[in-house]
C-alpha cells in the first residue's frame, strides 16, 4: 500500500464500489492508464475537481485511476504511479497550486469483471478549494463540463473570491502600497517560496515585487491586504490595520512565575518570528537520573525549533485581529514554553484534529492561512502540523503539549523537562503505542481525569495501576531481550564493565517478583547467553564488548 491509511482494505473496496456507482459528477472522476498518466493533465483535475467542491460544498473529491487489465507478464506500474514517485507526486503538484495537494492516496488491485487478471487502481483524495481561494494549475483556474475540463468562468471565480467578504486578513488596505511593505521582508518570503518551488527559481528572480506577491496570494490585483502588512509590513505601517495591531510579546519568567524579562515585536512577521526564535533560550536539557540507563540520550534540546516555529505560525494564522490584542509567548526558566493567541480553536477537540487529520474547514484568516501555507510557513492541513509537534515531543520522550480553550484563548503549553520517569520509560520500550495512548498516558502522569473508557483501555493494556483517585503509571520490566540490549548498549557506551555495574544498571528494571539473589542470577545468565553468542567477552567478573557485535540492537 501507498500509505498507512486507517481504512482497511474492504473499506476501501466499498468506497470504490460506491464511487464507480454513483458515476462521473463534479466531484467524482475515473480515468485509464497503460504506461503512464499525463502529468499536466493530472494537474488539471486537481484544480478543477478542487474548485467543483468548494463551488459545491462539498468535504471532498475523488480521482481514481486505473491500469488496464494489469498483469504482471503484461503491464508494469506507470512511472508516476510507483510508490516512491507518488510520494514526490504530492509536493509536484503542491507546487503548482497554491500548496494545496492529495490528502491521501490509495492502491487496490481490483479484479478485472472479464477475468483477464486484475486492474491496479488508485484513488486520489482530493480537499475542497479553501475558502474565498480558487485552486489554479499552472496559473489556470479549472472546472469540469461533462467529460472536458473548461477554465472557471468569471463569475465562478467572483463566486469562490466572495467567500473571502468575512475574511478580515483578505480587506484591502486603502492607501497602502508596495513601498509600505519591508524589501528585506519580501526577499525572505522570496527565499521561502523559492524553497518550496525549487523548479521555479528561474521564474521567481524574474517576476517584480507586486507580481510574486499576487502569485502568493498576499495581494489581490496588486492592491496591499492586511495579511501582506501582518507578514511584510514595516514597523511604522502597522496603522493600516489599526484598530487591530500587529505584536508579539516575549516574556521570560522564573520557575515562581516573576517576570525577569520581555520584548515586544511587531511586523513584519515574517522576520520577527526569527528574532523570537533567537531570543528563546532553548537549553540543553540533560537527563542525570541512573534509572533510564540508555533509554534516554545524554542532552537534548528542551524545544524542538520546529515546534517552536510551528506554534508561533499558527498564533499568527489563527489570531483574531478583530479583538486588538497581541500574540503572548510565555517561557519559564524550568523548562515551559505557553503559546497564547485570542479567539476560539475551531476545531474544538486537539484529539479529533490529531487522530482525523484533515483540513478544518473554516481557518480564522483564510487568506493570511493560505498566503503562510504558499510560502511554506505552515500546513494546509493544520491537524498536520499539530501531529506533527505531538510526534517530535514523543520522540523526546518528553510530556504531550496541553491546550486550554477556555476564556476566548487558544493557549499550547509545551514541556521541555521529564515529569515522570515511568512515563519516559513507556515511551522509551513501547514505541508502538499510537498517540492517542500517550495522551492518555501523559493525561495520567499529569494527574488529569480520565473517562471510564479511558481507564478502561489503559488498564487493559496494563499501562496503569492503582485506584481511580490515584493511578499511576505501571512500572515497566524487561524481558531477557531487553536485558541483554541494555547490556550491549552499556558495554558500547563505557568500553568494559563488572558485574557490579550491570547489576547497578539493571536492579530496578527487572521485574519485582524476584528476589535480590534471582535478579543477579538472571543478570549472570544473560552475560552468560551473550558470551556464548559470541557477543563478548568475560575475565574474573569484567566484560567486554567484540567489536563484530554492531548489529546486536537490531537482532534484539
Amino acid at each position: 500500500m501507498i500509505n498507512n491509511y486507517t481504512m482497511d482494505e474492504q473499506k476501501l473496496f466499498d468506497l470504490l464500489s460506491q464511487l464507480c456507482a454513483s458515476s462521473e459528477n463534479e466531484v467524482v472522476e475515473f480515468k485509464e492508464a497503460k504506461n503512464q498518466y499525463d502529468f499536466s493533465k493530472l494537474g488539471k483535475y486537481f484544480s478543477a475537481l478542487s474548485n467543483e467542491a468548494n463551488l459545491l460544498n462539498q468535504n471532498e473529491a475523488w480521482l481514481m485511476v486505473a491500469l488496464k487489465y494489469f498483469d504482471k507478464s503484461k503491464a508494469s506500474t506507470p512511472y508516476r504511479l510507483q510508490p516512491g514517485n507518488l510520494q514526490r507526486l504530492k509536493s509536484e503538484i503542491a507546487a503548482q497550486t497554491n500548496g494545496l495537494t492529495f490528502r491521501k492516496s490509495y492502491e487496490l488491485n481490483y479484479p478485472d469483471e472479464k477475468g483477464r487478471g486484475k486492474k491496479k487502481v488508485y484513488l486520489f483524495n482530493i480537499p475542497p478549494a479553501p475558502r474565498g481561494i480558487p485552486i489554479a494549475w499552472k496559473g489556470s483556474y479549472y472546472k469540469r463540463n461533462g467529460e472536458f475540463l473548461e477554465t472557471l468562468s468569471r463569475d465562478e471565480l467572483k463566486r469562490i473570491r466572495s467567500q473571502l467578504t468575512n475574511d478580515w486578513s483578505a480587506n484591502i488596505c486603502e492607501g497602502a502600497t508596495v513601498n509600505d511593505l519591508s524589501s528585506e521582508a519580501i526577499l525572505r518570503a522570496r527565499n521561502l517560496y523559492r524553497k518550496k518551488n525549487p523548479t521555479l527559481s528561474h521564474e521567481i528572480n524574474q517576476w517584480d515585487d507586486i507580481t510574486f506577491l499576487n502569485k502568493v496570494k498576499l495581494t489581490i490585483e496588486g492592491k496591499i491586504t492586511r495579511a501582506a502588512i501582518i507578514l511584510l509590513g514595516k514597523s511604522e505601517s502597522e496603522h493600516f490595520i489599526s484598530p487591530s495591531i500587529a505584536k508579539i510579546a516575549w516574556i521570560l519568567k522564573d520557575k515562581d512565575n516573576v517576570k525577569k524579562d520581555f520584548q515586544h515585536f511587531n511586523c513584519p512577521f515574517i522576520l520577527s518570528i526569527d528574532e523570537i526564535c533567537a531570543k528563546i533560550r532553548n537549553l540543553k536539557y540533560r537527563n542525570m537520573n541512573d534509572s533510564l540507563g540508555s533509554f534516554f540520550p545524554e542532552e537534548v534540546e528542551q524545544y524542538d525549533p520546529y515546534v517552536i516555529r510551528e506554534a508561533l505560525h499558527n498564533c499568527i494564522a489563527h489570531q483574531d485581529y478583530t479583538l486588538a490584542d497581541q500574540i503572548n509567548v510565555h517561557e519559564k526558566e524550568d523548562g515551559e514554553l505557553i503559546f497564547i493567541n485570542v479567539g476560539s480553536f475551531i476545531p474544538k477537540d486537539i484529539l479529533n484534529v490529531i487522530e482525523s487529520d484533515v483540513p478544518q474547514k473554516m481557518p480564522k484568516n483564510p487568506f493570511l492561512a493560505q498566503a503562510m501555507a504558499t510560502l511554506n510557513m505552515t500546513n494546509t492541513n493544520i491537524g498536520g502540523g499539530i501531529k506533527r509537534i505531538f510526534t517530535l515531543q514523543r520522540e523526546k520522550l518528553f510530556p504531550m503539549p496541553d491546550y486550554n480553550f477556555e476564556d476566548n484563548l487558544v493557549l499550547m503549553k509545551i514541556t521541555g523537562k521529564i515529569l515522570d520517569l515511568e512515563y519516559t520509560k513507556v515511551l522509551a520500550q513501547l514505541p508502538f503505542l499510537s498517540l492517542s495512548e500517550i495522551i492518555l498516558l501523559d493525561k495520567v502522569q499529569k494527574q488529569e481525569p480520565l473517562s471510564s473508557e479511558e481507564l478502561k483501555l489503559l488498564r487493559q493494556r496494563k499501562l496503569i495501576e492503582g485506584e481511580n483517585t490515584r493511578l499511576y503509571i505501571s512500572p515497566r520490566a524487561i524481558d531477557d531481550d531487553e536485558c541483554k540490549k541494555m547490556i550491549v548498549d552499556y558495554l558500547k557506551k563505557f568500553g568494559k564493565g563488572n558485574l557490579s555495574d550491570f547489576e547497578k544498571t539493571l536492579f530496578d528494571k527487572l521485574p519485582d517478583i524476584l528476589t535480590k539473589t534471582q535478579k543477579k542470577n538472571k543478570i549472570k545468565k544473560n552475560l552468560q547467553a551473550l558470551r556464548k553468542e559470541g557477543h563478548l567477552i568475560s575475565d574474573k567478573r569484567k566484560f567486554w564488548l567484540l567489536s563484530k557485535t554492531s548489529s546486536l540492537l537490531d537482532e534484539t
